[in-house]
Formats: structure tokens, C-alpha cells, sequence
């Protein structure tokens, strides 16, 4: 499981290690990480033009400390100050003493540096920070538009907790992050400035039930994928019900049952206008003519995709004291209150769109603090929120919100949603919680992405074919 902490959790342990070790000891362990990672960058350090953009305080110092010890190795290293008057001094000093020189950021000469290195070290703004950068830290930036850069635990501008960008920040090609994971470096839009993220363990000892993120990993998602026993048939492993499909729209039923079919429960019951569509294209279906409450024993339902305004079959499958996965049509349908007074646990699977109008904002609001909204939804509808986008989360009322690693931009196809809704359905039929249920089918709808695109247009039939091959390729980790 990769783990992100909130700043004032990374803080208190930062100040739990430097009440027993030496001064400095934290500064120093992150300067020889982020000079390492820049030498590993370089390839060949001797030579190397190497610019650093130092703002006030801690950041600037790592920065400063990370440049004397690649200067010590015979690169040529300028900081450019933003802030001179309040530049970390043990930094500076260390700095000048290994031959690297420093000029304030109003000299004419910054801009130049800036342009002529193959590195450019982002040590404006540290995880505290708040907005976007001043106008001429963002001109500075806007210079190294030539250089790798490399942000110092965080790129300025992007906030640590929650990922906005509220207005100018930096975009590194590699973000090195001291201690532990932020929130920010795993949620977009952060997500996307930081480039690719290295961690670097300054030994903070931060405990994985004080996370305020996390992201499954190969070994979690196998751990979760439900198996067949020896005296297993198809109604041990479950039985996840779809109500889904309507005149208009029945592909969205012949979707969501190929998802459903391929999610680890032991049979699909379809109930809905759909039937012939789903049984040209899957005869092992069940179907059934309705209502839900007469179409046999379920251990789950997934109702939603292409429902239309059909709030009676909704209202049937609300009732029932099973889990539920309600998605598309049924996230509009579904009142707030309904969904609270449930017993059974609900998963809700929005997109940008539907979050929106469920919480009364503009989409815009979403897609910019998407934690701060997928919380707000799973606190208001009492519920598991599984939101889709280009950062998929999985939020309950308590815990650690999930994010998905997986996916590709291919994804954003008419269908793939209710692909997504069917398998993850199934796997709350075959036993899962809704917070797994919803974070693995995410991960392997993600793997099945990548796997069917392959660099190229894919249709939402491909990734529901492609599911159990990233299903095997997970299971053998």
C-alpha cells in the first residue's frame, strides 16, 4: 500500500525525530536524496549546469544543501533567490564554500541562468504553502521551459493536502518528495505537475492508519480478489443483480453485464427492457422480466446505466437489504435521504458531472479539489463514493481516501463507466466491502484500459474482454 500524510501529520513527525537526532539531521538526510536523485538524472554530474530557484525557509534550504554537494562534485550550481533576505544561511553559506554562486532573483542575470541548465532545482514554496507563485518566481519558471526540473518535495504552487493548483505552479519532470507521500503529488490536478514522483525515507516512522490517502498496490489488489473454493458453486460466489438498459439506451445493460460477468461473482441476473440485447450478446445472463423484488435471490445490485427515469425499478432496488451500486441515471433518480437511511451499504459511482450536480457546484469546482468533493459526497449520502475522472477516488465516511493508480486517458469512452459499474458490482456480490469493491474494480478497470488500448483508441467492449487477463496478471503478483 503506498500512504500519503497530511502536512501537519509529516510535521509532527519531523518534530518528533529532531527532538532526538542532531540538528539539521532532517535537512541533510533530504539534501543527499534530492542531490542523489539529480545526479542520477544527469548521468554525468562533472560539468553539469545546474540552476536552483530557492525561496525562504526549509525548502530553499534542502535545495541549497542538495546544490553544495553537487557542486563538491564538479557541477556548476547557482541559486537564484527569491527571497534573499530570509534565505536559509546554513544552506547559503554551504553553497558558497563548494564554489556555487548566488545572485537575487531581480538581477539581470537570473533569467539567463535559468535558460542555460540542464537542471533547474524548484525550491520556491515546501508543502505550507498556499496560491499560486508570485509573478516573478512564475517568470523564472516560465524560463526553464529547456531544463529538467526537479520540484523539492512539492511543487510550488500545488497545495499538499488536496492537490489545487490556484493559479501559476510549477510542472517538474520529477518531483522529489521527502518522508512520505503528500496528498497533492497523487491527486490531480497536483498530480499532473509533479511529474514522476521518488520518495526519499528521512525516517519519520509515519504508521499507516494515520494516512489520509492511499493507493492499492499489485500485492493489495490480489490480496482482495475473490477466489473460488472447492465446494464453491454459483450461488456461493454470488449473484449480482443488474438493472440497468432501457429502449433508448440498452447498450448501457449489455455493458454492464460483460463488466458484471467478469467480476468474480458466479452468476449475473439481469432485469430490465434490455433482456434480448443481453442475451444475443451473453446467454449465461439470468434474466428476468421483473420487477427486481420478484427476480430471485441477489447478493448485490447495480442499477443506473441508461435507467432513464425509471424511479420505480430504482426505488425496488434501494429497498432491498443488500448492497447496492447505483451509477448514471440512478445517481440523478436517487434521493440523499434514501440513500442514507439504507442499512445495507451503497456505493455511488459519479463522474466529474454527476458529482457536480449532486453537490450543487459548478463541474469546474470538482474537477479542482476532487478530494475535497468525493469527501463532501461520501459524508452527505452516508455512503462509499467511487469518483471517476482523471484521478479516481474512493472515499468513505471514515478512513483513508483511495486513489487509483492505474488507467489511461483511452478510458474516457461512451460505455467504459458502465462497464466499471458492472464489474465492481460483482465484486461486492462475491463478498468485498464497498470501499474494496470499489477500489479494486477501479485498479482493474484501469489495468483493463491500458491493456486493451495499448497506445491506441479502445471501445468499452474491448476493456470489459480485457479484464481477465489483467485479472490473471494481478492474481500472480
Amino acid at each position: 500500500m503506498r500512504s500519503a500524510y497530511g502536512v501537519e501529520r509529516v510535521r509532527a513527525g519531523e518534530r518528533a525525530v529532531m527532538a532526538r537526532g542532531p540538528e539539521g539531521v532532517l535537512m541533510q538526510r533530504a539534501a543527499a536524496g534530492l542531490a542523489a536523485e539529480c545526479a542520477q538524472l544527469l548521468g554525468r554530474v562533472y560539468g553539469s549546469r545546474i540552476t536552483l530557484l530557492v525561496g525562504s525557509g526549509d525548502n530553499g534550504g534542502d535545495a541549497l544543501y542538495a546544490g553544495a554537494r553537487l557542486a563538491r562534485r564538479g557541477a556548476g550550481v547557482s541559486a537564484v533567490l527569491l527571497a534573499p533576505e530570509r534565505a536559509h544561511a546554513g544552506g547559503l553559506a554551504a553553497l558558497r564554500r563548494a564554489g556555487g554562486s548566488v545572485v537575487g532573483a531581480d538581477d539581470p542575470r537570473a533569467e539567463g541562468l535559468v535558460r542555460g541548465a540542464k537542471i533547474v532545482v524548484d525550491g520556491v514554496v515546501g508543502i505550507g504553502g498556499r496560491g499560486g507563485l508570485r509573478e516573478r518566481a512564475a517568470a523564472l519558471v516560465a524560463a526553464a521551459r529547456d531544463a529538467l526540473v526537479v520540484a523539492v518535495d512539492l511543487p510550488s504552487g500545488v497545495d499538499a493536502d488536496t492537490g489545487e493548483v490556484r493559479g501559476d505552479a510549477v510542472r517538474a519532470d520529477v518531483t522529489v518528495t521527502f518522508g512520505a507521500y503528500k496528498p497533492g503529488l497523487l491527486v490531480d490536478p497536483g498530480r499532473e505537475y509533479a511529474g514522476a514522483v521518488r520518495l526519499v525515507d528521512i525516517g519519520l516512522g509515519l504508521g499507516a492508519d494515520e494516512a489520509e490517502l492511499e493507493a492499492l498496490q499489485f500485492a493489495d489488489v490480489a490480496r482482495l480478489l475473490p477466489v473460488p473454493g472447492g465446494e464453491s458453486d454459483k450461488y456461493r460466489r454470488g449473484v449480482v443483480g443488474v438493472v440497468a438498459g432501457s429502449a433508448r439506451y440498452p447498450g448501457a445493460a449489455v455493458l454492464a453485464v460483460a463488466g458484471a460477468l467478469r467480476g468474480g461473482a458466479g452468476a449475473v441476473r439481469y432485469v430490465g427492457p434490455a433482456a434480448d440485447a443481453v442475451l444475443a450478446r451473453f446467454p449465461e445472463t439470468l434474466v428476468s422480466a421483473g420487477p427486481p423484488s420478484k427476480a430471485g435471490r441477489v447478493q448485490a445490485w447495480v442499477v443506473g446505466p441508461g435507467l432513464g427515469d425509471d424511479g420505480e425499478r430504482l426505488g425496488e432496488v434501494l429497498a432491498a437489504d443488500v448492497p447496492v451500486l447505483i451509477d448514471a441515471d440512478g445517481l440523478r433518480l436517487a434521493g440523499e435521504r434514501e440513500v442514507r437511511e439504507r442499512r445495507a451499504p451503497t456505493l455511488l459511482t459519479p463522474h466529474a458531472g454527476e458529482a457536480a450536480a449532486l453537490l450543487g457546484v459548478a463541474r469546474e469546482e470538482v474537477e479542482a479539489g476532487r478530494l475535497s468533493a468525493v469527501r463532501e459526497l461520501a459524508r452527505r449520502y452516508g455512503a462509499t463514493v467511487l469518483l471517476k475522472g482523471s484521478t479516481t477516488l474512493v472515499a468513505s465516511e471514515t478512513g483513508a481516501v483511495r486513489v487509483n493508480p492505474t488507467g489511461t486517458a483511452w478510458l474516457a469512452t461512451a460505455g467504459s463507466g458502465d462497464v466499471l459499474s458492472g464489474l465492481a458490482g460483482s465484486l461486492l456480490a462475491a463478498g468485498l466491502e464497498a470501499r474494496d469493491a470499489g477500489s479494486v474494480g477501479a485498479y482493474l478497470h484501469g489495468l483493463a484500459g491500458r491493456h486493451a488500448a495499448d497506445g491506441a483508441p479502445v471501445a468499452a467492449q474491448d476493456v470489459a474482454e480485457a479484464i481477465p487477463a489483467v485479472w490473471r496478471e494481478v492474481g500472480r503478483a
